[in-house]
């Protein structure tokens, strides 16, 4: 299975420097790491536990397709 893990640099101050947040939308979940590789990896543990906790309790795995796209908007916003 596939799932979009979009990663965003933390920098409100709650974490230090380098960590990122690793957003993986198809399940709802967000978790946070050092460095995009960091972060990889906790989505990767993160959703592989969802994927037991789910198995575990006989609950369907869903995979949706997911779109990605940009916005690029003026400067004068």
């Amino acid at each position: 299975m596939s799932y979009l893990v979009i990663f965003e640099q933390i920098i409100d101050g709650s974490m230090p420097p380098g960590y990122y947040y690793a957003h993986i939308p198809a399940v709802g979940l967000t978790t946070h790491g050092m460095g995009i590789e960091g972060a990889r990896k906790a989505a990767e543990d993160l959703v592989q536990l969802w994927i037991a906790e789910k198995t575990a309790n006989n609950e369907k795995i869903q995979n949706p397709e997911i779109l990605v796209s940009t916005l690029e908007l003026s400067d004068a916003v």
